[in-house]
């Protein structure tokens, strides 16, 4: 501010404006500026000094620069991109690029609350998907290969899940067992592979980090929690990820590799010789992905994602096309155990039901 007025009163001196400094002469002299338009960025509205706005930036109808966005798709294009748009169910919308998680979700909503879409348009009405990222879907659409064009082969999704695992294995699975280990407690989450919650629950470990560590102790512990999970076809362990760097951290990263490395044993079967080429049964899958895949992550840590399954649990009931499917009797168990205060088995109950679901929604995205 005071470089400003130092550069406005030397300008003043020197008789630009006049011999004296003025504001209202100032003022009244300045050129016209230009402000983009928030619509598409380019068009320019002309404004002069500190007045107001007109309505032209209020207006709600898009620029011609905007409704040119959509201008090269021939009839037949978006004939094709409305009837996927106004027809696809919503794990068929989240196939497509972009539209994964929370917009897909969105899209159904915004045809249910409005009717189908009747130009492409419209379809920057719904909430996140705005031009730049309609015209991305809208060429996915376009462009999605046949099903016969596309090849069975070995991928490391998103390079979150280890070991490698086929993606046929992963999407003909009808269920999976998300687990979590927590400082005294394991959680674990069976849903389905339509996002039906079969199962939800967490297991007191007394004997995790309760002084000099015994192995024979944490056996027991692990062998009462796996003696209690459900049948399925994968089980998900969560990767912890403690930094190396914290010295103090030493005892939990040890306890939480212990745990890991105990399930991973007594879960994984011992295949026969005619068996050698089933997929593995236990895979691990990375925290920090499951955190920034729910946008949880501040820097390097993670924080709570309560809120992110309170959310959840709220649309199971209000939703048509919820983003997870619990039965009524886990809402009434669980519909106080994330709220502030009451943390003491929500935060291991939260991150299994978080990475089961994002382990579907990033199995889909990856396609």
């Amino acid at each position: 501010m005071l470089v400003a007025q130092r550069f406005i009163t030397l300008v003043a001196r020197r008789g630009q404006y006049g011999s004296s400094y003025r504001s209202q002469g100032i003022l009244s002299k300045l050129k016209f500026r230009y402000l983009n338009c928030t619509c598409c960025w380019r068009s320019r509205v002309r404004v002069a000094g500190f007045e107001i706005l007109n309505g032209t930036l209020s207006s709600t109808t898009p620029c011609e620069d905007v409704k040119s966005l959509f201008a090269h798709y021939t009839p037949e294009q978006r004939a094709v991109i409305l009837q996927v748009l106004n027809n696809a169910t919503e794990s068929e919308l989240a196939a497509i690029k972009l539209l994964r998680g929370r917009k897909s979700v969105n899209i159904v909503e915004y045809r249910t609350r409005n009717g189908p879409f009747k130009n492409l348009e419209s379809v920057i009405n719904v909430p996140l998907l705005k031009h730049k990222s309609a015209v991305i879907v809208f060429n996915s659409i376009l462009n999605i290969p046949h099903k016969t064009e596309t090849r069975k082969i070995k991928v490391q999704l998103a390079k979150y899940i280890r070991p490698e695992v086929e993606r046929t294995w992963l999407e003909e699975a009808n269920s999976i067992v998300s687990i979590v280990c927590g400082v005294n407690k394991i959680a674990w989450a069976h849903v389905d592979c339509d996002r039906n919650v079969l199962e939800w629950q967490y297991k007191e470990c007394h004997n995790f980090l309760k002084g000099t560590y015994m192995a024979s102790a944490y056996l027991d512990d692990i062998s009462s929690v796996v003696s209690n999970l459900p049948t399925t076809d994968f089980f998900v362990v969560e990767k912890p990820s403690i930094s190396l760097q914290n010295t103090t951290l030493y005892p939990v990263m040890a306890h939480m590799r212990t745990v890991e490395a105990m399930l991973f044993a007594l879960l994984e079967p011992r295949y026969t010789q005619a068996d050698i080429s089933a997929p593995p049964k236990v895979l691990n899958m990375m925290r920090t992905a499951v955190g920034r895949h729910f946008e949880l992550m501040v820097g390097e840590s993670r924080t709570s994602g309560a809120q992110v399954v309170l959310r959840m649990m709220t649309e199971s009931v209000t939703q048509k096309v919820p983003r997870v499917r619990f039965p009524h009797k886990l809402l009434v168990k669980y519909r106080n155990s994330f709220h502030m205060g009451a943390r003491s088995s929500g935060e291991e109950l939260c991150d299994a039901l978080l990475q089961a679901v994002a382990f579907y929604e990033m199995l889909s995205d990856s396609n």
